[in-house]
């Protein structure tokens, strides 16, 4: 029965086969959505370079702020494997600037991925506000809506009104 409904059924809207390509910000939010930060990340670094704005910084603030609050969620958690899986994605791909070492115990993960996030959504977000304060003025409260609203799980997506 449920291989008939796959079958016949209309495919979810992530599913379906869709001949224009994401774009870096659509990328960013499927990868947040499977918890993928990394390549959430690259996504949204990669809006930086093509559309560089106070808004494309503000987005790559805030998924450095859901690392940051994803990694403090597994730790209170004592998901400890998890954690180390979220480190170990970091250490093989190009986001070196938040990791040094591929050789360290969980908990220091949890340290380093913390430690560089948060500076790197500094440096965002202050970016952002150089380009563009109004801007920031305007769209930043919409993400403190969203965490208020999903305070166990916000980090997994993006305000609405943003329209990744």
């Amino acid at each position: 029965m449920l291989l008939a409904c796959l079958l016949c059924g209309p495919a979810p809207c992530w599913a379906q086969r869709n001949d224009v390509p994401l774009t870096n910000l659509q990328r960013a939010k499927v990868h947040l959505g499977a918890g993928d930060f990394r390549r959430a990340i690259d996504d949204c670094r990669r809006e930086v370079d093509v559309n560089p704005s106070a808004q494309s910084y503000l987005y790559l603030a805030y998924l450095y702020q859901a690392l940051d609050a994803y990694v403090e969620f597994l730790a209170k958690s004592d998901h400890w494997v998890v954690l180390e899986l979220v480190y170990v994605s970091f250490v093989t791909t190009k986001t070196e600037e938040l990791v040094d070492s591929r050789d360290v115990l969980t908990r220091i993960s949890k340290e380093l991925l913390q430690t560089g996030a948060r500076q790197q959504a500094d440096i965002a977000a202050s970016m952002a506000s150089k380009l563009d304060h109004g801007i920031v003025m305007s769209i930043w409260p919409q993400q403190t809506v969203w965490r208020s609203e999903r305070p166990d799980a916000w980090w997994f997506g993006a305000p609405p009104e943003w329209k990744w």
